[in-house]
């Protein structure tokens, strides 16, 4: 019987040994989109990540720096009349129309809530007077905000050269528009019914569907082009925490909701002290995974690793050159612009990063 006993109990062991190897072994694959992020907001850290500086298309989640920029220039109350270049942009439903009229609030609204592109050239003309001036005025709000990875060319995400976002950065857009109370209500808002002045009533059921089922979320604005793929941030609230997730260049866009509520869960289990903060590098999609911590390492650990280093036969080797910067699907020019800026893919310079914006 105590023999018995004494296999029982190695079995149990055993089991739970593999299942802990084998949760370790999946951990990788649970974000399938290139990029993804769960951010302390509270206190500026990054909690897990996948390719958090991977340069890829925003698609609309631009409309939140869009709307910031705009309520730091106009009145929410003021009324703005929809040009004709404003009314042929390309755009999901309801289109707006040319001589439409609607209080700045109703055309964020329709912005944030259903994507309308249109109404986010409509606020750059009121803005700035062109969309090409607004531009500029968007770049500059994300430098100050500490988005300097980030490079935006309109205001409504329509895919163009040269545009671009990081997880890293548009985490950090998505915390600097919680200060925004119009915009926090606005993405907190389930279904809406706008007017426009010249007697249109038009109905918004927000895209952001986990307001239907996650009693915790502040709120979040979805994406999607072909290039960029399917794109989600959003916001959630625990006691005195808030956790910001990001996902860019999802495939399927159910995977949006499972994406952000995985990265949510990763999140709270560390500031829970339930798991360690994480950082995962790969090429785009299905490259090999290199893992960092916060975990400093022994000085034994350390030796062994410069070591290894030496002779490149060990994943400390990858994992060294990914905390220098070097992106496994990066081009050699990228690759030599961030190590001479010491890029910030190392958790230490995101660190001090959080710590400077």
């Amino acid at each position: 019987m105590e023999k018995r006993a004494i296999n029982k109990t190695f079995g149990a062991v055993l089991a739970a040994l593999l299942f802990a190897l084998n949760a370790a072994v999946v951990c990788a694959d649970d974000i399938g989109a290139k990029a993804a992020v769960a951010f302390d907001a509270t206190a500026d850290r990054i909690l897990y990540a996948k390719n958090p500086n991977l340069k890829v298309p925003p698609a609309s989640t631009t409309k939140l720096l869009t709307s910031m920029v705009v309520l730091d220039m106009m009145n929410p109350d003021a009324i703005i009349t929809v040009s004709e270049n404003a009314a042929s942009v390309p755009s999901v439903s309801p289109r707006l129309r040319k001589g439409d009229r609607f209080a700045v609030r109703d055309l964020l609204s329709l912005a944030l809530m259903r994507s309308i592109n249109g109404a986010t050239v409509a606020l750059a003309e009121a803005v700035a007077g062109s969309e090409e001036g607004f531009v500029r005025l968007m770049n500059e709000k994300a430098a100050k905000i500490g988005a300097e990875n980030s490079v935006f060319i309109n205001a409504s995400g329509l895919p163009g050269p040269g545009q671009h976002v990081t997880a890293y950065d548009l985490a950090k857009v998505m915390k600097a528009s919680l200060d925004y109370p119009l915009l926090k209500e606005i993405i907190n808002t389930r279904t809406a019914v706008v007017y426009s002045l010249n007697g249109r009533h038009l109905f918004l059921k927000n895209t952001n569907q986990l307001l239907w089922s996650e009693d915790d979320l502040i709120g979040g604005k979805t994406g999607y082009t072909r290039e960029a793929r399917h794109c989600f941030v959003c916001a959630a609230k625990r006691g005195e925490s808030t956790l910001i997730s990001v996902v860019l260049g999802e495939r399927v866009r159910d995977n949006l909701w499972e994406d952000s509520k995985t990265l949510l869960a990763k999140g709270f289990d560390v500031l829970n002290k339930k798991a360690e903060p994480m950082i995962y590098l790969s090429t785009e999609d299905t490259g090999p995974i290199v893992f960092a911590s916060y975990a400093k390492p022994s000085k034994n650990k350390l030796k062994k690793k410069t070591a290894h280093n030496k002779n490149g036969k060990n994943k400390g080797a990858k994992l060294a050159r990914a905390k220098h910067g070097k992106s496994h699907g990066a081009s050699a020019a990228a690759y030599k612009k961030a190590k001479k800026k010491r890029s910030n893919l190392s958790v230490e310079n995101h660190q001090e990063q959080s710590r400077r914006s």
